[in-house]
């Protein structure tokens, strides 16, 4: 686990060494360092600080409040330590005041977490050096489409959602999807959370004649009517989205149960070398800590490339393959990433590990 006091001890030594011997290239990691958002800022400082130390970068630690109009001093900060290139960045708007001077300053900054569509529309408009990492709103939606379309569409579909705004929209946009492409749900209903039994709704289900269910809900839901339709003998393929990345408590999830989600990276082949690399420095590579290893990697790699070449660091970015530990990552001539994130995986026993069929 990573904690507040240990994360700022390790920043102060990174930093330390960066002014006695300044190398490489110099990266700016832009992460809250306390509050409420101090401990994703500490995941976002870990996996980063990990990478640049160990190719001998140059780390710049700048904190970020995540407050309206922080941004420009967050930018001025970047400038005068001279960085060439910054990651993290949690809080839009932190992007929002920050991108016009690091525009001028031309220096690149590779979001994170940040997904908002309209924020990077803005800044293809105005030649604002945005590069995301973090998949754009909608993207869970399109996914969670594609495997309904690829794997369901023979069979009869039920669509459920919890009736909170993340729930309803994901579950309205397959319903709208769904229906474009010919296909009529045999069951959409709004159930209530919460529950310690869902009885009445999966002898509903059945009624209906569903066989396979999309839940637009969290984990717990999930997992109580999962329990529940087997109690009843009730055959139920169960997918679910990002919301069942979740503490698997006070229900277990049933093994089988599937969701379109963004993978814990470090169960992936790709990302198994970084993870053990950082737990053996003390470091769990939970939440943003290998995301952002590898938004530094990217980083420092593009650029070398870019000065090894004489180009914008920006051309350096878009188009290129960068192999890391959360997978190939190439940005596209809109910055965003070339491939959706979202990954569907099935739970067995303590994770969500790719399905064993060929589903994807």
């Amino acid at each position: 686990m990573i904690n507040l006091r240990g994360i700022a001890a390790f920043l102060t030594l990174l930093v330390a060494a960066a002014q006695g011997h300044a190398a490489g290239v110099t990266i700016g990691v832009v992460a809250p360092q306390g509050g409420p958002l101090g401990l994703l800022g500490a995941q976002i400082a870990a996996g980063a600080g990990f990478e640049i130390q160990q190719s001998g970068n140059t780390l710049v630690a700048i904190n970020e409040t995540c407050e309206d109009n922080s941004g420009a001093a967050v930018a001025d900060a970047l400038v005068n330590a001279k960085v060439q290139v910054a990651v993290g960045f949690l809080c839009s708007e932190t992007l929002e005041g920050a991108l016009p001077k690091l525009k001028d300053a031309n220096i690149p900054a590779i979001t994170v977490s940040v997904r908002s569509r309209i924020l990077m529309e803005d800044a293809l408009k105005n030649g604002w050096p945005l590069f995301r990492m973090a998949p754009a709103d909608g993207t869970e939606a399109a996914k969670v489409i594609d495997v309904i379309l690829k794997d369901w569409a023979a069979d009869p579909i039920a669509l459920i959602e919890d009736g909170t705004i993340h729930g309803h929209e994901l579950t309205e946009a397959v319903r709208n999807a769904l229906e474009q492409n010919g296909l009529k749900p045999v069951f959409i209903d709004t159930y209530r959370p919460g529950q310690e039994q869902q009885i009445a709704l999966v002898r509903r289900l059945k009624r209906a004649g569903a066989t396979r269910v999309f839940i637009g809900g969290d984990r717990n839901d999930v997992a109580v009517i999962a329990r529940d339709a087997k109690a009843e003998n009730i055959p139920l393929s169960i997918l679910g989205g990002d919301a069942m990345r979740a503490a698997n408590q006070p229900l277990a999830l049933a093994d089988g149960v599937r969701a379109v989600a963004l993978p814990e990276y470090a169960l992936l082949q790709e990302g198994t070398a970084a993870a053990d690399a950082l737990r053996a420095k003390g470091t769990e590579p939970e939440g943003y800590v290998l995301p952002s290893l590898a938004a530094a990697l990217i980083a420092g790699q593009s650029a070398e490339a870019a000065a090894a070449a004489s180009k914008p660091l920006q051309e350096a970015l878009v188009g290129t393959t960068f192999q890391t530990p959360v997978g190939a990552i190439v940005f596209t001539g809109a910055h965003e990433l070339s491939q959706n994130p979202y990954r569907l995986l099935e739970w067995r026993g303590n994770g969500f590990f790719p399905p064993a069929a060929p589903t994807q």
